[in-house]
């Protein structure tokens, strides 16, 4: 009855959380518990009855009773759930971040292009390990006490501020080389306040930082020590430090960071990109999370080794391996479930009784959540949750199903296959992308997994007494960790590594969850798993197919440089200029795998910026083009052209050279370049759309008088030729590269009959058939609006 009803709370607790995505949605679960109490309230008060009886009798009706008092619960827990449920609401509206009264965000300058950004001198405490940014630069937080403005040539310098707040600083890395947590400093840089996701599918850096509890960020230019002793704060990053100073000293890179990783989790070491992503486009971004598998690893060693001792000891020292292990990982989340589950499992241990793992997982998740309610939304925490549970609940029966097989290759498939169960539809939820070969990979990886986890765990011990120790013991993982490495790039290089089905909606992840909580729980979907799992494909794999064969909508991203311009035409997606580098993989490829597309079939590239840097083979590496189309106004190929045709061959796709003025057809769309100009004329879906790059106005309106070009329905042309054109080509709707147009312009253009959007501001521009233009900046604020 207890048990029962704490799993009640703890699962209202959960809710609650959960239910701060739905408008009021405290209220719904305390109107589920209100109803959870109703429907058993006739049924309560007959049990009651019951259990009076003398305690002679021994007959078959009265020996059920006991049971059937275990089994209902009083109205009342309902309620309280309910409430529970309520408050948790409430509570998680609390505790969520805000910028106090002087944080340091609110002295940024408000944006705008017209003025000199201005230089700023922050000081404040190093609050982490600097780590290295994709862009090559240092990153690392800051606890901000003091501002001070530079002088510029517009006037003095303010008076310094005292402020606070938590700062995201980015460094050239030669600056951040050295620097420690608590270590006093003074960075000279620009204030910059975040910017949410301007893309679908991009990634939202506002929401990263907010859930940080930070709120403005610092690029930095020039670091100044303030610290006058040379004296270093102790803290765990220094046994952190030295256990992958001694791993890497000779196993060198990429194998010293990996097996580090494995053992402290990639949160706490500074792992390559490179090898960051490939484990996780292989499906094995588990092995480099701290969690549940280490844990295991370390309280089995140390039982093993104290199993002849008082269970008082082993407590002790499974207790303070516990506590070492997480101060090393630095308090993830997945690190404080598995701890919280390891020391349950010790206090079982010490009473001498069993430990349910369920109650023990949904305590965990409880307590965490109270700590800080804002980790519900937290995808580690999310994916860690379901795998455990998955683990908790699924294997044994997969398991009796692969009765056929070895029991130990039974094991190897069903604990992978048990976790992917769980943790596939949030990832589809929030990627919309499955690596194809992640159940097999995870099968044939998880003995070399668990030889360099627990070679790297002695390894760290050996480290933390002998650094040179711990690099010979290291040194013997050096084949292993290779061998792995070559697995997962095997894997990661196959045709079809990862397949795009689309992100889902909310209602296809509550259907596809409901189902497999019902083979979890029920019998008769428990003896019909097949048709359940045809039910989940069908959830998600029949509105993908549906979308991807009925879709029609044309999507100009912000890219912050050239238009990039994405056609959806039933099935058949068109893709024109790629942006700048880095544009490919930050944006097109985000959005297109949320789109749920595998292929491109028509890629036109239209030498808009005349640079070699464009983003087309980060695209060609990460989706497959059918044909390549290219304006281009040089003759001879460049090494950027020469690396397109290969990977175009490997791909089998085909590399059409068109020529100035040469008209492009792809089926939805016909494409020209015009003259050698940045001026590009497109016929999207029927709609007429004028493409104008850096030339003067005076010189687009020249091409207009001598050529029969219609007036264009869309139009698209930096901030400052909008005005002209706008008021020379009317055309239905302007957009513009960003917003830094003064007032007076503004209020001109908006008595035109044009509708204007700007994508520094409004992010993507989308048009359906079914609607007008939209922002997604737009659409974005009003559903969170609704949620």
């Amino acid at each position: 009855m207890i048990q029962t009803s704490g799993v009640i709370i703890c699962l209202g607790y959960i809710l609650g959380l959960l239910f701060t995505a739905v408008p009021w949605g405290g209220v719904w679960i305390l109107i589920l518990g209100i109803v959870g109490g109703v429907l058993f309230r006739r049924r309560y008060p007959k049990s009651r009855q019951l259990l009076p009886k003398p305690p002679e009798k021994t007959d078959r009706k009265t020996k059920t009773i006991p049971n059937t008092k275990q089994t209902i619960l009083h109205p009342r827990v309902w309620v309280a759930a309910g409430l529970v449920g309520l408050l948790a609401t409430v509570y998680f509206q609390w505790r969520v971040p805000q910028p106090g009264a002087k944080d340091i965000s609110t002295f940024v300058p408000p944006e705008n292009n017209n003025i000199q950004e201005q230089l700023v001198i922050v000081r404040g405490e190093v609050a982490s390990n600097p780590r290295l940014t994709r862009g090559q630069r240092g990153q690392f937080w800051l606890e901000a006490t003091q501002l001070d403005e530079v002088k510029n040539d517009q006037g003095p310098a303010n008076i310094p501020k005292g402020v606070t707040g938590k700062l995201y600083v980015t460094v050239p890395v030669l600056q951040a080389t050295g620097l420690y947590p608590g270590q006093q400093i003074a960075i000279t840089g620009i204030l910059y306040k975040p910017k949410a996701a301007s893309n679908p599918g991009a990634f939202d850096f506002q929401k990263f930082l907010k859930q940080e509890g930070a709120f403005a960020g610092l690029s930095g230019r020039q670091i100044n020590i303030l610290d006058t002793d040379e004296k270093r704060q102790w803290g765990w990053w220094q046994i952190r430090e030295r256990i992958v100073r001694s791993q890497v000293r000779w196993l060198g890179i990429p194998e010293g960071p990996l097996v580090s990783a494995m053992v402290l989790g990639s949160k706490a070491v500074d792992l390559p990109y490179d090898i960051r992503d490939l484990f996780v486009q292989a499906g094995l971004a588990h092995a480099l999370a701290a969690s549940g598998f280490q844990t295991s690893l370390i309280l089995g060693v140390i039982l093993q080794l104290t199993k002849r001792t008082k269970k008082a000891t082993q407590f002790t020292l499974g207790l303070l391996a516990l506590i070492i292990f997480l101060s090393l990982t630095g308090f993830q989340p997945a690190v404080l479930r598995a701890v919280i589950m390891g020391f349950a499992a010790l206090i079982g241990l010490l009473l001498n009784r069993k430990v349910q793992q369920f109650g023990s997982l949904l305590l965990a998740a409880t307590l965490l959540l109270i700590f800080n309610p804002l980790w519900i939304w937290d995808l580690g925490f999310q994916l860690s949750f379901l795998a455990t549970l998955g683990l908790i609940v699924t294997v044994s029966p997969i398991v009796r199903g692969l009765a056929w097989l070895p029991t130990t290759i039974a094991a190897l498939i069903a604990v992978p296959l048990a976790a992917t169960i769980w943790t596939l539809p949030v990832q589809f939820f929030v990627f919309g992308v499955v690596p194809t070969y992640s159940l097999l990979l995870n099968i044939i990886t998880t003995a070399l997994i668990s030889v360099i986890s627990i070679g790297g765990i002695v390894s760290a011990i050996a480290a933390l007494i002998w650094p040179a120790a711990g690099s010979t013991l290291a040194e013997v993982l050096h084949y292993p960790t290779d061998w792995l490495i070559q697995l997962v790039e095997f894997f990661t290089n196959l045709p079809g590594n990862s397949v795009a089905v689309g992100s889902i909606s909310t209602w296809q992840l509550l259907a596809i969850y409901t189902i497999i909580i019902l083979a979890w729980l029920v019998d008769w979907w428990k003896r019909r798993w097949w048709f359940a799992s045809l039910i989940a494909f069908g959830i998600v794999l029949v509105p993908a197919w549906h979308s991807a064969n009925t879709l029609l909508k044309i999507t100009l991203l912000e890219t912050g440089t050239e238009p990039v311009i994405v056609v959806q035409d039933q099935g058949k997606v068109t893709l024109i200029n790629s942006g700048d580098e880095g544009t490919g993989r930050y944006t097109i490829v985000p959005f297109l795998q949320q789109q749920g597309v595998n292929q491109i079939d028509a890629a036109i590239a239209s030498d808009f910026q005349t640079k070699e840097t464009d983003a087309w083979l980060e695209i060609l590496q990460n989706l497959p083009i059918k044909t390549f189309y290219t304006y281009s106004a040089k003759t001879e190929n460049n090494i950027a052209d020469q690396a397109i045709q290969q990977l175009l061959q490997k791909q089998q796709g085909i590399y059409q050279p068109s020529l100035i003025g040469q008209t492009v057809n792809t089926g939805s769309t016909l494409a020209q370049l015009v003259n050698d100009q940045p001026i590009l004329q497109l016929q999207i879906l029927g709609q007429s759309w004028l493409i104008v790059g850096n030339v003067k106005p005076q010189e687009v309106l020249k091409l207009v008088q001598t050529g029969s070009w219609p007036s264009p329905q869309v139009l698209w042309c930096n901030p400052e030729s909008l005005q002209d054109l706008v008021i020379a080509l009317k055309p239905q709707v302007a957009i513009a590269s960003s917003n830094n147009l003064d007032s007076k312009t503004l209020s001109e253009l908006s008595q035109s009959q044009t509708k204007l959007f700007f994508t520094g501001r409004d992010g993507a521009i989308q048009w359906t058939p079914n609607g007008q233009f939209e922002a997604f900046m737009q659409a974005t604020e009003n559903k969170s609006s609704v949620l």
